[in-house]
């Protein structure tokens, strides 16, 4: 299946303050994500932007939301963004079929969420480099049975040069650069 920025949208699924510091290798991930989010917004990718019970877990860790400017989140009880009416209403008004999911956490939100995108017809694109969970194994067998129930797996590397296609623009080069 390839993957078209044409018929993609991408979900950041709960990268919060107060979570964000129990998260495996979460710097990392909060690095590679910002890159992520920079490359998608040069692609003209749209991003959902959910938060689990932020009066709970606190908003969007900052970096992130810098990096996208104005964005406003859906607020969730639910593990799967399916869950929040918003959440399913905003995918629906898009007209996109590929879901690009990143964020935490694996083996929970994004694994329901996941899930839930597969059993209502859309083509969920995990970006495994920009997923994480409190242990690493969680994060591996999550994104294990995505892939066996029909997720695609990528890099966000892999992921942004897919949606770019060509060579030689100036989105190339920013995303070239990005990716450094």
């Amino acid at each position: 299946m390839r993957i078209l920025k044409e018929d993609s949208i991408a979900v950041l699924v709960d990268v919060q303050e107060k979570l964000l510091p129990h998260i495996h290798e979460g710097e990392e991930i909060l690095k590679r994500t910002a890159r992520l989010i920079e490359g998608l917004r040069l692609l003209e990718v749209p991003v959902i932007v959910t938060q689990q019970y932020t009066k709970g877990l606190g908003p969007t860790h900052p970096l992130l939301a810098q990096g996208m400017h104005e964005f406003s989140y859906i607020e969730k009880i639910s593990f799967s963004c399916c869950g929040e009416a918003s959440f399913i209403d905003r995918l629906r008004e898009s007209g996109k079929k590929t879901v690009i999911l990143f964020g935490i956490e694996t083996h929970v939100c994004v694994l329901q969420t996941c899930l839930d995108l597969l059993h209502s017809g859309y083509k969920p694109v995990l970006v495994y480099d920009c997923v994480s969970s409190r242990r690493p194994e969680e994060k591996r067998i999550a994104a294990e049975r995505m892939k066996q129930e029909g997720a695609v797996v990528t890099t966000f590397e892999s992921i942004l040069f897919e949606l770019a296609r060509v060579a030689g623009t100036e989105v190339f080069k920013k995303i070239s650069g990005l990716v450094k």
